[in-house]
């Protein structure tokens, strides 16, 4: 799938400049994302409770039952909840509570109520908050004694104030690491291996057959696995050929130029021809020299969130399914016709490529709402985008490229254009059944991308994230020992960059 989002219809019968009849499509702005799984720190002692991100392993945060060895007549009356509870930290491994548990012994401190939650500060680590039932004296004789052995974050704390910043960080679950795709890739929420009754191949037998098998192809695909060849039958490949014939005539004169350098190489390189369909390994493949990002087939639609997660990592997920034949210059889902010919050739543009990661990476983590001004973002930009160049519109959207009717649209005195802002082109509505109201320019893919950076800045978690090109993984940045790693990496980047400058000043007399 190339994105959330159904491409509009094309010409029909009655020439190139008739009025596209569209058909309602499903914009994949679904709040629905993935029940969250977990991992327990002692999990024998745990109860089930919320699961929440926890950067990379999932915790449940329990309620263990209070702790209680002495007689009620034992207690000391009139001990107030959270006059005497402190909060530390623990490496998160096996047996690390029972060990921290063996310091109150030690000190004789009986506990009322402990819970634990992942570290705020260090993904590795699990926070424990132990509201103690004793005397003030014995209290300040406890805390002096676990300095020694833990990391004390705060004591004096009360339950439902640690509670509730525990609750202010639920984020939801995302990748961090490129293999975790997969689990994004095969929540498919829309014409996988059923179609719709309205859909062109919705009464033809042999068509939803074939289609059942590219679902069961895309299904069983894992990262790291070479993308299965298709052998696409001659009636695909006349459908193919047709859209293939008609948006070429149209390129010269409406796509980027960054779109007219890469098809060429596309053609040589990939096998873009009318007569024949190209393979998804083949354009992977290319993709990864030009410009870092890879495809990988997909049975239908995902949600935005599980797909922007794909672009994060520079994985474009991709259908590998044709449009049925009846109607070449339509479909009511992005097919392979889309995804080759509308998005591949930009996303072999290292600075589009930039630009759609930097969409994918502010993502990560971010709330429904967030989410769903990305995808809007993107819908106006990667889907829907122009750019000037040399004085004049020119489409880079996949969507535009892809749909002979609407990219004349786009680019005609007809259409409503406007400058780029992430923070008003998120409120546009995006319209599925028309031609587009509005259309948003920017001068170009450098300047979209910094937009989109500051915009990221507004969406609210409690972390930033790094993408690790060496380890294909994302790094959450909310301490100071991640950020140091990061900066790390970055002298050294800068210290081969000042190399080459003493080199151009050695040998160029600069």
């Amino acid at each position: 799938m190339a994105s959330p989002y159904l491409k509009k219809r094309g010409e029909k019968k009655g020439g190139p400049d008739a009025v596209p009849r569209m058909q309602p499509a499903m914009m994949m702005f679904s709040s629905k994302y993935w029940a969250r799984r977990g991992l327990s720190l002692d999990s024998a002692m745990f109860d089930h409770q919320h699961l929440r991100h926890t950067g990379g392993q999932m915790s449940r945060r329990p309620s263990f039952c209070p702790i209680d060895e002495k007689p009620d007549n034992e207690s000391q009356a009139g001990t107030e909840s959270g006059k005497t509870a402190v909060v530390f930290s623990l490496k998160n491994e096996v047996g690390c509570l029972v060990r921290a548990l063996r310091l109150f012994q030690e000190k004789r401190v009986n506990l009322n109520h402990i819970e634990s939650r992942m570290s705020k500060r260090l993904a590795s680590e699990v926070e424990i908050y132990a509201d103690c039932n004793c005397t003030k004296k014995e209290f300040n004789e406890l805390v002096q004694h676990l300095k020694d052995h833990v990391n004390i974050l705060s004591f004096n704390t009360p339950a439902h104030v640690w509670s509730t910043e525990a609750d202010g960080e639920d984020v939801p679950w995302f990748p961090q690491k490129i293999s975790e795709l997969d689990q994004c890739s095969h929540r498919v929420l829309m014409y996988g291996s059923e179609l719709d009754a309205d859909h062109p191949g919705f009464k033809d037998n042999i068509y939803r057959q074939r289609r059942k098998y590219f679902v069961e192809m895309a299904m069983n695909y894992k990262y790291g696995q070479p993308i299965p060849l298709i052998e696409y039958t001659p009636a695909e490949v006349r459908t193919w050929g047709v859209v293939f014939r008609e948006l070429t005539k149209l390129y010269p004169t409406h796509a980027c130029r960054e779109y007219l350098k890469n098809l060429p190489l596309l053609t040589k390189y990939c096998g873009y021809r009318e007569d024949n369909i190209p393979q998804l390994e083949d354009v992977s493949l290319f993709l990864k020299e030009r410009s870092g990002f890879t495809v990988r087939p997909v049975a239908g639609y995902l949600s935005p969130r599980d797909f922007l997660a794909g672009l994060a990592y520079r994985v474009f997920n991709c259908t590998q399914y044709v449009r049925h034949s009846t109607d070449p210059l339509y479909t009511p889902e992005p097919d392979t016709c889309h995804e080759l010919l509308g998005h591949v050739p930009l996303l072999a543009d290292p600075k589009f490529a930039q630009f759609s990661q930097e969409i994918g990476l502010a993502s990560l983590g971010a709330s429904d709402e967030d989410v769903q001004k990305l995808a809007t973002c993107y819908f106006f930009t990667i889907e829907f985008g122009l750019c000037k160049q040399d004085g004049q519109l020119r489409a880079y959207g996949a969507g535009l490229l892809s749909s002979i009717g609407e990219l004349k649209h786009a680019l005609s005195e007809k259409a409503s254009v406007k400058m780029f802002e992430p923070g008003t082109t998120c409120h546009q509505e995006c319209l599925i059944t028309t031609f587009q109201d509005v259309y948003f320019v920017s001068e170009s893919f450098e300047e979209a991308k910094e937009k989109m950076r500051e915009f990221a800045k507004t969406i609210k978690r409690p972390f930033s994230v790094y993408y690790n090109p060496y380890t294909q993984s994302v790094d959450l940045l909310k301490d100071t020992r991640s950020i140091e790693n990061v900066v790390q990496d970055l002298r050294s980047d800068l210290t081969t960059v000042c190399d080459a400058l003493g080199k151009m000043n050695t040998y160029l007399g600069i």
